[in-house]
């Protein structure tokens, strides 16, 4: 099989943040080889030295267990010179060298302006290509793999695989919420990524339910408390400055003026939602110190990211929250993602 690179997607800008959690984790599975990777462009190619099967690489690098990574990709080197007149034939040959079967396959770009140019393209380009595939009895509905094909340009792609159950289920790692025309702000598609795409349906349906109480620390203009007040969960906001007042007229909504670092309820609440400025010690503190006292049940946080060792800064946050619940002997689940919506900062939940 010629899959010998992980390829690896991110928000342009944090290719850095990319590889330092891609090495980390192949150094700890001991699969060693080298980055290529460039500034701003939305993607890291990891290249492996190790010998090692695609199984291998699944067992080894799980997807769950990424921050900055949007999309995990199995590839094979990339295939460059396309011929205008004829794309499909050396796509075809390098897809089937795979000896694979795919239950779906994606045509996709990074997510940069010049990646969006090739969006067109990709478009007009996947319907001969699928039929292609489908004439050669490579779809197979009960296959564990999908079928990646990440575009540079027209005539440079790369070709790879990835299982089902260890990678993204959203083309180019990117869900397609749309902003909802009552929310008081664009924070709210924050806080409803993460709870879609951090949380499964089962934990969704049991830990997100109607007649729940939650606190919204720095909630001003209530971007973060219309996601929960939509899922009938009641919130006291806590902020100096003011509320939306549609979202006031709800009955709701218990707004609190106050310091969110000084705020404290007065009895556990289900979640605790913080997407204050601040320090991301500072907050990774507070958010330890709510769970560890019995504040509140869960909680969903974001961690401003400083302009220098970012993922350095968030593995020390990760660590100084678990070992605080585990000195508590909370048996936790800390979960940390850089999702889609998020900028200079990224998203928490504890549940």
């Amino acid at each position: 099989m010629p899959i010998v690179n992980i390829l690896l997607y991110c928000r342009p800008g944090f290719e850095k943040e990319c590889t330092s959690e891609i090495l980390a984790i192949t150094q700890n599975a001991n699969i060693y080889g080298f980055i290529k990777a460039k500034e701003n462009s939305g993607f890291v190619v990891f290249h492996c030295k190790t010998k090692v099967s695609l199984e291998q690489l699944n067992e080894a690098i799980l997807f769950k267990d990424f921050i900055f990574i949007r999309q995990c990709v199995f590839v094979t080197d990339i295939l460059k010179n396309l011929p205008t007149d004829d794309r499909i034939t050396p796509i075809l040959e390098l897809i089937k060298q795979l000896n694979l079967t795919f239950n779906d396959a994606w045509l996709e770009t990074p997510d940069t302006n010049e990646g969006k140019q090739l969006s067109s393209f990709c478009k007009k380009f996947s319907t001969p290509l699928l039929n292609t595939l489908k004439q050669n009895n490579l779809f197979n509905k009960k296959s564990q793999h999908r079928l990646h094909l990440f575009f540079l340009s027209s005539s440079a792609v790369y070709v790879g695989a990835s299982h089902i159950d260890n990678s993204s289920n959203l083309v180019m790692g990117i869900p397609r919420l749309k902003m909802p025309r009552s929310a008081p702000s664009r924070s709210t598609l924050k806080l409803d990524e993460a709870f879609k795409t951090m949380l499964n349906q089962q934990e969704q349906d049991t830990l997100l339910c109607n007649g729940m109480t939650a606190v919204d620390l720095g909630a001003c203009p209530g971007g973060w408390t219309w996601q929960l007040v939509q899922r009938g969960i009641k919130v006291f906001a806590i902020d100096n400055g003011p509320m939306n007042d549609e979202l006031m007229d709800s009955g709701m909504v218990e707004h609190v003026k106050a310091d969110g670092f000084k705020y404290s309820p007065d009895k556990t609440v289900d979640w605790l939602v913080c997407d204050m400025v601040e320090r991301p010690l500072h907050i990774s503190q507070l958010i330890s110190r709510w769970l560890v006292e019995g504040k509140c049940q869960y909680a969903a946080f974001n961690l401003k990211l400083p302009m220098k060792k970012r993922y350095d800064i968030i593995m020390q946050c990760k660590q100084n929250i678990e070992q605080n619940l585990m000195a508590a002997g909370l048996r936790k689940t800390l979960r940390i993602k850089h999702l889609y919506h998020d900028r200079e900062e990224i998203t928490c939940i504890i549940i």
